[in-house]
């Protein structure tokens, strides 16, 4: 069994309540909008880390994590990108691929805003965790939570906090 925590969008903000769920987790998961490097540094203090880039992000980040990771974490295939749309709304450069070979976990960032979404035409999980920095529209910083064993995802469950 493995404890996920999935952010994104942090544009350089970290705070102790972030770190604090990280050290309670196995892997933290990062959809990009990274924004500074130290970010990335201080998460993988405490947990394993997986993270992608997203447009805002520099040339050191850039270095650092690739546009898309796909893996597999306990007999799921997940796949991360920072910008990837929606059900039916699928970004054109990542369509040809997810309609060719889909995911069990599709998750993206970018929006600033969380939805859990079943894509039954592709048989996934499509997750957005939101924004969990305090740049961008969005009232409420969210992150994701969830536990996935044996091929299962479960416990999932959204954090907020205030602005």
């Amino acid at each position: 069994m493995k404890k996920i925590l999935l952010i994104s969008d942090t544009h350089s903000y970290i705070d102790e309540k972030m770190i604090q769920y990280a050290k309670e987790s196995d892997e933290v998961w990062h959809a990009g909008d990274i924004g500074d490097i130290k970010v990335t540094d201080e998460l993988e203090k405490v947990a394993t880390l997986r993270a992608v880039y997203g447009n805002i992000d520099n040339s050191i980040i850039r270095a650092e994590y690739g546009e898309n990771l796909r893996f597999t974490c306990e007999g799921v295939k997940i796949w991360i990108t920072h910008i990837g749309g929606y059900p039916n709304r699928y970004y054109h450069k990542i369509k040809e691929e997810i309609n060719n070979n889909p995911p069990d976990i599709f998750i993206c960032g970018h929006s600033h805003i969380l939805k859990v979404i079943n894509d039954k035409k592709l048989n996934l999980l499509h997750i957005n965790p939101g924004a969990i920095g305090n740049q961008g529209f969005h009232q409420v910083r969210t992150m994701v939570r969830f536990q996935i064993t044996k091929g299962e995802i479960i416990n999932l469950e959204v954090i907020e906090f205030k602005r």
